[in-house]
């Protein structure tokens, strides 16, 4: 489970953005009541004000009001953030790039959930935008998205999403789930570090896919494979259980 990334590739070329032709179909009416009301919120003259994005970013808000005709491409070549860099999706090729397609599930706040070759334009909407009526995003999502999720067998859900993508969707109580944290040791205790965070998972998710060896599915496997990063990108991988009902932790300490 990755988040989408903030920045975003506007395509160049390629088809005319087919919202029928996205994956998880079943989610076709949520996405249209929510592309819907992104259109129209950001028609305004104010849009920037009610949405709660700075005056710099006017203009990637202003082209919201043509997503329906706009050009489209894969979602890991859209997604331009650390995280997509780091793991370099869009570069896969053979059984790497057909394994990502079939196990990355993508949490977005537009399209409630795509596979990295689902074709998408650019847009500017995260899961805090205080997007009316439909606000909070996440609530909206979270009673459309187990449908969608749910039937998806019995693998461990390795979570790199964070705290306001992860409201959109928990998996089964049944269903191991582990989620990611990035530490750096500071005066021998481990420190959150958020600026490297989101690199480090990528480098994870693109190892998981390039790996000879299968795909781990279960929580012990995921941590072996990580630690295979113990090195030049980790010092060390620990496991954490669950707290009451949320995912077990999987904590990768850097080396620097």
């Amino acid at each position: 489970m990755l988040p989408p990334s903030e920045g975003k590739a506007a395509p160049e070329r390629g088809r005319r953005f087919d919202p029928g032709a996205l994956s998880h179909p079943e989610l076709a009416g949520p996405r249209e009541q929510v592309l819907q009301t992104l259109i129209r919120a950001s028609a305004g003259a104010d849009a920037t004000t009610r949405l709660r994005f700075g005056t710099s970013l006017a203009e990637q808000v202003e082209a919201n009001t043509r997503l329906r005709d706009a050009r489209a491409a894969p979602a890991t070549q859209v997604y331009s953030g650390v995280l997509y860099d780091a793991a370099g999706l869009a570069n896969l090729s053979g059984t790497a790039r057909r394994r990502s397609n079939s196990s990355v599930r993508i949490v977005s706040a537009l399209w409630g959930v795509l596979r990295p070759d689902d074709a998408i334009p650019a847009y500017r909407l995260s899961m805090s935008t205080p997007l009316q009526p439909l606000a909070p995003l996440g609530t909206f999502w979270s009673r459309h998205l187990g449908g969608a999720l749910d039937p998806g067998g019995s693998d461990v859900v390795l979570d790199c999403r964070s705290q306001d993508y992860a409201r959109a969707w928990s998996p089964a109580p049944d269903r191991e789930w582990l989620a990611v944290r990035v530490v750096a040791i500071r005066a021998g205790r481990p420190v959150v570090v958020s600026h490297h965070a989101k690199h480090t998972r990528g480098v994870l998710t693109g190892h998981l896919f390039r790996r000879p060896e299968p795909l781990p599915r279960t929580a012990a496997g995921v941590a072996e494979a990580a630690a295979e990063l113990i090195g030049p990108v980790l010092a060390d991988v620990g496991m954490h259980p669950p707290v009451r009902s949320g995912p077990a932790t999987l904590e990768l300490v850097l080396s620097h």
